[in-house]
C-alpha cells in the first residue's frame, strides 16, 4: 500500500535537492563512463583482421594500449576524487543548522510504530502523536531521533537522506519541506519480522494549517456525545487497551503503545499498514496478528456490540 510522495530523486526540501544533485551527476557520469567503455569495447571486437595486421606491423600497438590504459587510470582517479569533493561539500552543508531556530520534534522509533512528540515549556502544550508527523512549509525543521529497542533507520526520501536510530545514542536530522504535500517514510533498517510495515507520513502544511493541526492535537478527547461512544469509552478502559494507550482527558495513561488521543485524525493505521477506516479499526482491534504478525499488541476479545461501540468511540477522536 503505497500513500504520498515517496522519492530520492523527485525532491521536495533543499536538503533532498542536495542528495538528489549528488544522484544525478553520479548517474551521468557513471553513464558517460559506460557509454565509453562500451564503445571501446566494441571497437575492439569488430576490428578487422587487416587493421589488427597494420598497427602490429607499426609496432604501436603496445604503446597505444599503455596509454589508453594510463590514461583510463587516471580519468577513474580524477573523476573519483572529484565524487569524493562533491560528497563531503554535500554532507557538510546537510549537516550546516540555519540561522533561524529550527522547530524540533522528537521522533522514537519502537518495534514497530513511530512515536513523535512536540515539546513545549508548557507541559501541557506538548503534544504527543505516533506515526504522522505534521510540519510547516518553508521552515527549517529538526527531527531528534531515538529508539527504544534496536537499530532503525529513519527514511522519507522527497525530504531527505536516511539516518540510523541506535539505541542509548541520540542523533538528529535537519529538514525543510518547501512545497504542500503528504510525503511517505519508512524504516530503512531491518528491525524485525515487521520491518516493512514500520512506515510514517510526513504532512507538510502551509504555516496557518499547521498551527491549526496543533491547536487540535492540544486539545483531550472529545467527550462521549452519545451512549454508544460511551459504553466504547468504557469499554476501552476496562480492556487491556488502557494499560498500553494514553487518551487526554481520561485515565487512560499506559505508554508501551501509540497515544491515542486523537487517532481518528490520522490518515493510516498500524504504521502505514492500511487507511484508517471503520472497518479497518474494527479489524486491528480485534485481531491485529492477522494483519501485522508479530505485532505486541494483543487481540481483543470482545462482543460484537462491544467491539462496535469501541470501533465507534476510536472513530470519534479527532
Amino acid at each position: 500500500m503505497s500513500f504520498g510522495l515517496h522519492s530520492a530523486v523527485h525532491p521536495f526540501g533543499p536538503q533532498a535537492a542536495r542528495i538528489a544533485a549528488v544522484w544525478w551527476l553520479m548517474f551521468w557520469v557513471s553513464a558517460a563512463v559506460f557509454v565509453l567503455v562500451v564503445a571501446f569495447l566494441l571497437g575492439a571486437v569488430f576490428r578487422s583482421p587487416s587493421s589488427r595486421e597494420r598497427s602490429a606491423a607499426r609496432g604501436g600497438g603496445q604503446k597505444r594500449m599503455g596509454a589508453v590504459v594510463g590514461g583510463a587510470a587516471i580519468a577513474t582517479a580524477v573523476i573519483l576524487v572529484g565524487f569524493l569533493v562533491v560528497d563531503v561539500s554535500a554532507g557538510r552543508a546537510l549537516a550546516t543548522a540555519p540561522a533561524p531556530p529550527p522547530l524540533s520534534i522528537q521522533v522514537v522509533g519502537h518495534q514497530w510504530w513511530w512515536e513523535v512528540h512536540y515539546p513545549d515549556p508548557v507541559a501541557s502544550q506538548a503534544i504527543t502523536t505516533a506515526n504522522e508527523i505534521h510540519i510547516p512549509i518553508g521552515r527549517p525543521v529538526e527531527f531528534d531521533l531515538a529508539s527504544r529497542d534496536v537499530i532503525h533507520s529513519f527514511w522519507a526520501p522527497s525530504l531527505h537522506g536516511k539516518k540510523d536510530l541506535i539505541p542509548g545514542h541520540g542523533s538528529r536530522l535537519l529538514v525543510q519541506a518547501d512545497q504542500p504535500g503528504t510525503f511517505h517514510g519508512q524504516c530503512a533498517e531491518f528491525c524485525g519480522l515487521q520491518h516493512a510495515n514500520m512506515g510514517f507520513l510526513v504532512v507538510a502544511q502551509p504555516e496557518d494549517e499547521f498551527q491549526a493541526w496543533q491547536a487540535a492535537q492540544r486539545q483531550p478527547a472529545p467527550v462521549p456525545a452519545d451512549a454508544v461512544l460511551a459504553r466504547g469509552q468504557q469499554v476501552f478502559l476496562s480492556v487491556p487497551c488502557a494499560m498500553c494507550h494514553s487518551v487526554q482527558g481520561t485515565p487512560a495513561w499506559g505508554q508501551n503503545g501509540p497515544d491515542l488521543t486523537h487517532v481518528a485524525s490520522r490518515r493510516l493505521l498500524a504504521a502505514g499498514t492500511m487507511a484508517n477506516t471503520s472497518e479497518n479499526m474494527s479489524r486491528w482491534i480485534a485481531d491485529p496478528h492477522h494483519l501485522k504478525p508479530g505485532t505486541k499488541m494483543p487481540p481483543t476479545a470482545l462482543e460484537p456490540s462491544d467491539l462496535q461501540a469501541l470501533t465507534a468511540y476510536m472513530e470519534s477522536l479527532k
